[in-house]
């Protein structure tokens, strides 16, 4: 939520009745001039007409000529114009320095005072750090030399406002509390109170993020009768309350705070912002207790209201929220999206959120088995969350190292009678100091190591997570490819068998004595070339289980051959001839080769049904130290597109009817030969496999 607009209001005057532009002719002298001209500013910067004030602030500088504190109080209200107009931190700090040299030149310490505090802000928006120490180092030196109640009521606030960015909770309420008693001396002379009640609201604020909700309520409390005439107030404060009841799981407490919100006229950026924050607290409320339908509801509101208010912050927020509910609901691809669009300026706004978001998106990608989206996002998750923890436990030790001292200092000053006890207690408390600092570095050490182990454990279950992935990926692969070896390899032959016995049993009359006698020898012969094979590949099967690889081992191309001869023995109308007459030697995988022979002979028959004088011829030669093996048919042949799958790893064609190409291409390659095929439209295919 945003915090420039709360201080603000310090500045800013109950009345916005438009003026006309004054004609500064009419004035005698320059200081007449300068008055009516900053008075006619004033007016247009309570309208909020941030152009216009640009314009009037540069005249103002002009008219002021070297009238010091004129100059700065318009470069102050130029630097107003940049801020508040589409955010332009960059030049609206250009024109707060020169507003703090000109003030600081005239010695006018309230114009000092509001430069200052805007600066605080810009700084803080332009992720100036350096500069901002610097500024804040300057702000308690003036706050150290001045009893004015105006300087000590905003500084003081400023200061608060300082620790609180660095969420250092107890320093930001110890000078808020300061601010808040300043700014009571200052009701008698300013008639608005409502930063009163602000400074309430972010002490509540604080108490809200330490989870001490009746602290929280106690400050909220406080706040109410200087709020009641600021409708965007109380919307701020009724946010408040809604966080405080929701941690204490009180609903009904939760869903008055909420439609109390919605009376309030939303006439304001902030009105706007106030209910897209109340339903966010709504749709968590909602998400806490597994009601993602209704978390949903509110989510959507939110990220609506989020995107009126024009506040970059606050529809990051909702967003965030939103993506948390897509993700409950199992919506993971809109989750992903709508947190991706929460992250784009997170981290500059709020690391918490920004750890959500990464956390969520990386178990967003997880489910939908995007493991190494998944693993990138939760990298980011675990590096910034660790930040988050150390600066927590630094911020511990801090806070316990000032609890410390403060109650050390209280003692001494009780206790001081004379000087031998003020000595003795000095040792005393410089040996605890001693002991407490040890300590918090060996608890800062020891939650560094437990940090840094953690880590690498995650590193560790990641890797092998994703070894573990690979290699399940590649068995499912060796699976799908052995299965469709096992298809090509027995279908066939028992395919023929079927035929054979169905031909014997229903036609017996079309076969005289002689056919069937050369049937059954065939039928026999096939059954035992069936057997052969099966007990082949089951024998290959046995040694593949754990690792589908090839094994080389020196084998006789012609018993490759006579193995292709006796599988497709049943064969009939297709001359199969095989050609060796170097009887060539080969260091391969067996089977292997004998799947790609066999396989690509099956594809051979299928391109000889129905062709005149089918004939089928395999040959082996070498020649220039490489060894061939071709096999060529005289079928229908075909074009380059046919037999894609050969040379594109990317083209897959099925295996209903045979192996795949793409098969025979990978059973190629990992016994380190190619094939080359050469198809003529009805000519013929000629298939080599070279070595």
């Amino acid at each position: 939520m945003k915090k420039a607009g709360f201080l603000f209001l310090f500045f800013i005057s109950i009345s916005v009745f438009a003026q006309q532009e004054p004609n500064v002719a009419r004035f005698k002298t320059r200081n007449e001039k300068l008055k009516a001209w900053l008075k006619y500013t004033n007016e247009i910067l309570d309208l909020e007409d941030y152009p216009k004030l640009l314009v009037a602030a540069q005249k103002g500088i002009e008219l002021s000529g070297d009238h010091l504190a004129y100059k700065s109080r318009f470069y102050f209200l130029k630097g107003n114009a940049y801020e508040f107009n589409n955010n332009q931190s960059k030049k609206a700090a250009a024109n707060y320095e020169l507003a703090l040299k000109y003030a600081q030149k005239a010695r006018h310490l309230k114009n000092e005072t509001s430069s200052l505090m805007r600066l605080n802000y810009t700084y803080y928006a332009l992720n100036e750090i350096s500069k901002r120490k610097q500024l804040i180092a300057y702000i308690k030196k003036v706050l150290d030399t001045t009893k004015n109640t105006y300087t000590q009521a905003v500084l003081n606030g400023s200061l608060g406002e300082y620790y609180l960015d660095y969420s250092e909770y107890e320093n930001f309420i110890g000078y808020q509390l300061k601010a808040i008693n300043y700014k009571k001396q200052l009701v008698k002379s300013v008639a608005n109170t409502e930063n009163i009640g602000v400074s309430y609201c972010q002490i509540a604020s604080a108490y809200v993020k330490m989870k001490q909700f009746e602290k929280a309520i106690e400050y909220l409390n406080e706040a109410r009768p200087y709020i009641k005439t600021s409708p965007y107030i109380s919307a701020f404060s009724c946010n408040y309350y809604m966080q405080c009841f929701a941690a204490q799981k009180k609903p009904d407490s939760v869903k008055k705070y909420y439609k109390l919100i919605y009376t309030y006229p939303t006439v304001k950026d902030s009105l706007f912002l106030n209910l897209s924050f109340a339903n966010q607290s709504m749709s968590k409320f909602y998400a806490d207790r597994g009601q993602t339908n209704t978390a949903y509801q509110y989510a959507k509101k939110a990220v609506s209201f989020g995107q009126k208010s024009t506040d970059e912050e606050i529809l990051m927020e909702a967003n965030t929220v939103m993506g948390r509910v897509l993700y409950e609901k199992k919506d993971y691809k809109n989750a992903i999206e709508t947190l991706k669009k929460a992250s784009v300026n997170a981290l500059n706004y709020d690391k918490e959120f920004f750890v959500t978001i990464n956390k969520k998106l990386s178990q967003s990608y997880a489910a939908l088995g995007f493991w190494k989206e998944a693993f990138y996002y939760n990298e980011i998750y675990s590096k910034y969350n660790d930040e988050m923890m150390n600066e927590s436990a630094k911020q511990s030790i801090a806070n316990a190292e000032a609890r410390y001292q403060n109650k050390t200092k209280q003692q001494k000053i009780k206790n001081l009678s004379t000087q031998n006890t003020i000595k003795n207690i000095q040792i005393e408390e410089a040996k605890k100091q001693r002991i407490y600092l040890i300590s918090g570095l060996a608890l800062v050490g020891i939650i560094g190591l437990l940090l840094f182990r953690q880590n690498q454990n995650r590193k560790k279950t990641n890797q092998k997570l994703q070894v573990l992935n690979q290699e399940l990926d590649e068995a499912n692969k060796i699976k799908a490819r052995f299965f469709s070896i096992l298809n090509h390899d027995l279908r066939s032959p028992i395919s023929n068998l079927i035929h054979f016995l169905h031909l014997q049993k229903e036609n017996p009359e079309l076969m005289d004595e002689e056919t069937a006698a050369r049937m059954q020898t065939k039928i026999i012969s096939g059954a035992e070339n069936l057997l052969s094979s099966m007990e082949d590949i089951l024998l290959w099967s046995k040694g593949q289980m754990e690792n589908f690889k090839p094994r080389f081992k020196e084998i006789q191309v012609e018993s490759v051959f006579s193995d292709t001869q006796k599988h497709f023995s049943s064969i009939e109308n297709i001359s199969i001839s095989f050609e060796n007459p170097e009887d060539i030697i080969l260091n391969t995988d067996e089977n292997y080769l004998k799947t790609i022979i066999r396989n690509l002979t099956g594809n051979a028959i299928k391109a000889l049904e129905k062709r005149e004088n089918p004939k089928i011829i395999w040959k082996a030669w070498q020649e220039k130290n490489q060894t061939f093996l071709s096999i060529t048919d005289n079928g229908a042949g075909g074009n380059k597109e046919k037999f894609k799958a050969l040379y594109n790893d990317s083209e897959v064609i099925g295996i209903k009817s045979g192996l795949g190409l793409h098969l025979i291409r990978d059973l190629a390659a990992a016994i380190n030969c190619k094939i080359e095929v050469c198809s003529k439209p009805d000519l013929g295919t000629t298939f080599t496999i070279i070595f």
